[in-house]
C-alpha cells in the first residue's frame, strides 16, 4: 500500500476522511466511486489496526435485536448488502473476504434464555424475517459440539460472517487503486470552520485545505476538536475494550456461527475458532487480562464443552466506539457546514459498514441525507465548540 506524504500547509482535498477502520475505508471508497475528487483519508496509527482488525466479523442484526427499531433496519439492510459488497471487492482486488453464508445459532442454555429466544421468535416470525425454532435434539443434530443442556435454539439463516481481517485487506487494496491518498501516523488535531463552514483541517503534520470532513475515528473522534483552542471534544465517544481468544480448531468443531446470551464461537476456514467477547469499560487500555480470558471461555464452554481442549494461538483486545446512547453517530452535522460524522458504531463496525459508506457518501456528494440516517444524526447532541 502507498502511503502519501502530507506535502505543506498548502496541500488540499476536496474531502478529508479521518480514520483508516473499516468505516473510513468504506466510506473513502464510496466516495472514489462517486466521484467526489481528492480524496484524503488519514489515520493516526496504521490502516485497519483497531476495532476493526479485534472484531469478529459477524454480520448478525436478527440475533442480536429484541424489536423491529431504526437500528435494527439499519443493521439489516447492511447485512443484505454484503453479497453485492463482498463480490465487488474481490472482482476489484482478487481478495476473497470470506463471506460464509452458513448461518447462526443462538442458544437457550437456561430458562430465562427460553423465555428470551420464545419472545425474539414470536416478533420475527410476525414481522416475516427468516428465522426457525430448534427443538433440543435437531439443534444438536445440526451442531453435535454444543452442549447437553441446551434446551432449544433459533437458526438464522440470513445472519452470517465475514473475514474482517482479509475485509479491511480488500478496502485498502481497493482504495489505494482508486486513488485515495492514504496519510498514516498523522494526528488530525482540529478542525478550521469560517462562517460556519469546513475550510480545513489541522494534523500533526500540516494544514489541509478542504471543504468537506468526515470524522470517521471511531474511539478517538472525541480528540478531535471542532476549534484550535477548544478544550472540550465535540461529540464524547467512549471506549469499551472487547477481549478474544483464537483457537486452533481443526478438524473444523461448528459450521455456524453458535451465539448464548453470554458469549458466541465463530469459525474461520482456515481452523481458527474465535470465542468471545467482553464490555468492559477501561479507558484506553487494550490490554488482554486473566480476568477476561476467564469470563470468556466459562461462556463459551457453556456454548461448547469441548473447547476446553482446543489449544489457544492468540488472544487480543480491542476498543469499541461508544456514543453515550449506544447508538451509532452519522450524517452531517447541522451546525457546521461540509462536516458528516461515521463514528460510535460499537459492536457493530464490521456490520454497517457498507451501509454506512453508501449514504455517508451520498450526503457528501449529492446533500441527500437518507432517511434511514434520521434516528443517528448527531443533531441529537449538543455538539461543544469552545
Amino acid at each position: 500500500m502507498v502511503q502519501n506524504e502530507i506535502d505543506s500547509v498548502k496541500h488540499s482535498a476536496d474531502v478529508v476522511v479521518i480514520g483508516g477502520g473499516v468505516i473510513g475505508l468504506t466510506i473513502a471508497r464510496a466516495l472514489a466511486q462517486r466521484n467526489a475528487g481528492d480524496i484524503c483519508l488519514i489515520e493516526r496509527g496504521s490502516i485497519g489496526h483497531e476495532a476493526s482488525f479485534a472484531a469478529a466479523g459477524m454480520l448478525a442484526p436478527q440475533a442480536e435485536a429484541n424489536s423491529q427499531d431504526e437500528f435494527f433496519r439499519l443493521a439489516s439492510r447492511s447485512r443484505d448488502l454484503y453479497t453485492g459488497f463482498a463480490a465487488s471487492l474481490q472482482e476489484e482486488t482478487g481478495i476473497d473476504v470470506e463471506l460464509d453464508t452458513t448461518g447462526t445459532l443462538y442458544l437457550a442454555l437456561t430458562y430465562h434464555d427460553l423465555v428470551e429466544i420464545e419472545k425474539r421468535y414470536e416478533w420475527q416470525t410476525a414481522a416475516g424475517l427468516a428465522v426457525e425454532k430448534l427443538t433440543q435434539s435437531q439443534a444438536q443434530q445440526l451442531e453435535p459440539c454444543i452442549s447437553s443442556s441446551v434446551l432449544a435454539a433459533l437458526r438464522f439463516p440470513l445472519d452470517v460472517q465475514v473475514e474482517n481481517r482479509r475485509l479491511l485487506s480488500a478496502l485498502t487494496n481497493s482504495v489505494t487503486q482508486l486513488g485515495v491518498s492514504i496519510v498514516t501516523g498523522t494526528n488530525v488535531e482540529s478542525l478550521k470552520i469560517e462562517k460556519d463552514r469546513i475550510t480545513g483541517v489541522q494534523t500533526s503534520r500540516g494544514f489541509i485545505s478542504c471543504p468537506s470532513v468526515v470524522i470517521a475515528a471511531g474511539t478517538w473522534s472525541s480528540f478531535i476538536r471542532l476549534t484550535p483552542t477548544g478544550e472540550k471534544p465535540a461529540l464524547v465517544i467512549e471506549p469499551v475494550r472487547g477481549q478474544m481468544i483464537s483457537f486452533d480448531a481443526r478438524p473444523q468443531l461448528t459450521r455456524h456461527v453458535i451465539y448464548s446470551p453470554r458469549g458466541y464461537i465463530v469459525p474461520r476456514r482456515d481452523g481458527r475458532l474465535l470465542a468471545g467477547s467482553t464490555s468492559e469499560h477501561a479507558g484506553f487500555a487494550k490490554e488482554v487480562t486473566g480476568g477476561g480470558i476467564s469470563t470468556i471461555l466459562k461462556n463459551g464452554e457453556e456454548i461448547a464443552p469441548s473447547i476446553s481442549a482446543l489449544p489457544i494461538v492468540d488472544t487480543w483486545a480491542g476498543l469499541r466506539p461508544c456514543a453515550p446512547d449506544n447508538l451509532p453517530v452519522l450524517g452531517p452535522c447541522d451546525e457546521i457546514g461540509g462536516l458528516f460524522y461515521a463514528t460510535g458504531h460499537y459492536r457493530n463496525g464490521i456490520l454497517l459498514a457498507p451501509v454506512t459508506g453508501e449514504l455517508i457518501a451520498e450526503a457528501v456528494v449529492a446533500g441527500v441525507t437518507s432517511p434511514l440516517l434520521g434516528p443517528f444524526s448527531p443533531s441529537r447532541f449538543d455538539l461543544v465548540r469552545a
